[in-house]
């Protein structure tokens, strides 16, 4: 099953190319630090602005690197069905665990074509999946019920879920069927759907800090209420500063001023913070140049 803290982990890039330098030292020191999975080409991973090359490039690369040490599920997505599938095949000769893939998005698709694009995604590969919903990205939500029908799926196996409404996360954890992992992606909502039963986070946000997000996870584990919300305590001002501006921008600042990236720059129509947040993220987070 499914669960821990993932990373959706940034793609570093220096002169417009993608940095493996950095990518490699980026995965290295987050699995020092004990995350449990990692997920490359998400949002935060700036996917939808890389070629084919680069995604294979990344996704050859970070299957390398970890070397087995941890999961590692592949942001594979769009909005349309085939070409979806035939990323999913064109990846195959990869030896990652699973996918994580989105919602269709702009075209708003109904709860009857959300099902029919899933079951053709699980029907395409032999991976695992992980379906993320996320409506204020996608402007199409994935009710429970349909996310439901589609945990029957043997290889749907979990949902990264940012559906941005408690009550609806709150009922899906309430009725999740054994061995179906919900994984929370909203970051500032950790601790609280920990508390109600989440078996983990897919967090941007866990890019900072991280040890105090492995922290509340090991807390939880051991039935330490008290102690994963005294870990959570500092965060819990950090999280929604991060996502004041565009994501991955404001983290990539932060990782750039700590000398784990070599360069804090995204790609366009991303560009970098502002000098104001700069300044606000910079009285939280320390500096602290890798080794």
């Amino acid at each position: 099953m499914i669960t821990g803290l993932w990373l959706p982990i940034v793609t570093p890039f220096k002169d417009g190319a993608v940095d493996f330098k950095s990518y490699t030292r980026l995965i290295e020191h987050y699995l020092a630090l004990g995350i449990d999975g990692l997920f490359p080409l998400g949002t935060t991973g700036e996917a939808p602005t890389l070629d084919e090359a680069e995604i294979d490039a990344i996704v050859e690369h970070t299957v390398a690197t970890v070397a087995g040490r941890v999961p590692v599920f592949v942001g594979v997505g769009g909005n349309a069905t085939a070409k979806v599938g035939k990323t999913l095949q064109r990846l195959q000769r990869f030896a990652f665990d699973g996918i994580v893939s989105v919602c269709p998005y702009y075209n708003r698709p109904s709860q009857d074509g959300l099902v029919a694009h899933f079951r053709a995604l699980a029907a395409a590969s032999d991976r695992q999946m992980l379906i993320y919903n996320i409506p204020y990205r996608t402007a199409v939500n994935l009710a429970n019920e349909t996310l439901l029908e589609l945990a029957q799926v043997p290889n749907i196996v979990g949902v990264k879920d940012s559906s941005g409404s408690v009550a609806q996360s709150l009922d899906l954890l309430a009725r999740k069927p054994a061995g179906f992992a919900v994984l929370t992606g909203e970051d500032a909502l950790y601790f609280t759907m920990m508390a109600n039963g989440a078996d983990g986070g897919i967090l941007a946000a866990s890019h900072v800090l991280t040890e105090r997000f492995v922290e509340i996870g090991r807390r939880f584990a051991a039935n330490d209420l008290e102690g994963a919300r005294r870990a959570w305590a500092p965060l819990a001002p950090l999280v929604p500063l991060l996502f004041t501006e565009a994501n991955p921008m404001p983290i990539k600042h932060l990782l750039w001023r700590q000398g784990l990236i070599a360069s804090p720059e995204c790609r366009l129509p991303l560009t970098r913070i502002s000098d104001a947040l700069a300044r606000r993220l910079e009285a939280i987070v320390p500096e602290r140049k890798a080794a």
